[in-house]
């Protein structure tokens, strides 16, 4: 097996909450999106460019915590998985596995990192947007209002225990929209969902400007929400189903 191929492989299989379901609707954003290339043609994890300036978000989120959180959170993920692959091949290739186990989990945790930051990224914008179309007929059908939804994944956001995200996802096997509730990076609590808008409620995502005022964070995140970008993730994630 070439190199590629095996890191491409061993990422999918040892990403935990990141099934292949998963991975084939981010392979069908690439079209449109390069945020969401996470590998190179090596089959090395790559940080993409931010895809605005670090002061776009401002008064909402400041520059330097986009700095900061982009450089060394998402990019430290991003050499945190690589060095893992690299690990896990070194332990096949001696025939070692006494620690594979160890770089497994930490795979998963900096994959899932990369995802979702990369997720988080593109979920964002300047200016007040509203869903329309399909994705707003889809959270009406599965929440009963744009506002009931809001409201959930706001307090699924503000209330979980510690670090992680308040996550809207489309889950293939309902053919519905749900909320989820993901503790640090890796522990999502429904497998197969795909993830089409996240919110950051790791510390480093807020704390410059907002301190210890979580909820003040996530109510504001809400005002900036690129529903564009949701809806066509929605799109992509539907395309799995067809």
């Amino acid at each position: 097996m070439k190199r590629s191929e095996f890191i491409q492989s061993t990422a999918l299989w040892t990403a935990g909450s990141v099934s292949s379901i998963q991975a084939t609707a981010f392979n069908q954003n690439l079209v449109s999106n390069d945020m969401d290339k996470l590998v190179d043609a090596q089959g090395n994890f790559i940080l993409q460019s931010l895809p605005y300036q670090e002061s776009f978000l401002e008064p909402y989120m400041d520059s330097e915590t986009v700095h900061l959180h982009y450089t060394f959170h998402h990019g430290g993920a991003v050499k945190g998985a690589n060095k893992d692959l690299q690990m896990i091949k070194k332990a096949l290739d001696e025939n070692n596995l006494e620690t594979v186990d160890y770089w497994t989990k930490k795979l998963t945790l900096h994959f899932s990192s990369h995802i979702l930051h990369s997720i988080f990224w593109t979920n964002l914008t300047n200016k007040k947007l509203i869903p329309t179309g399909d994705l707003l007929n889809r959270i009406e059908k599965s929440f009963g209002s744009l506002d009931r939804m809001l409201a959930l994944l706001a307090e699924t956001s503000k209330n979980l225990d510690g670090n992680g995200w308040g996550i809207l996802a489309y889950q293939p096997y309902s053919n519905s929209l749900v909320v989820l509730q993901c503790e640090n990076h890796e522990k999502l609590t429904q497998w197969g969902c795909i993830p089409l808008l996240v919110i950051d409620v790791w510390e480093h995502a807020y704390y410059l400007k907002y301190k210890n005022k979580r909820a003040d964070f996530v109510d504001t995140m809400f005002q900036i929400i690129n529903w564009d970008n949701v809806a066509q993730r929605l799109s992509n994630a539907l395309k799995l189903t067809q």
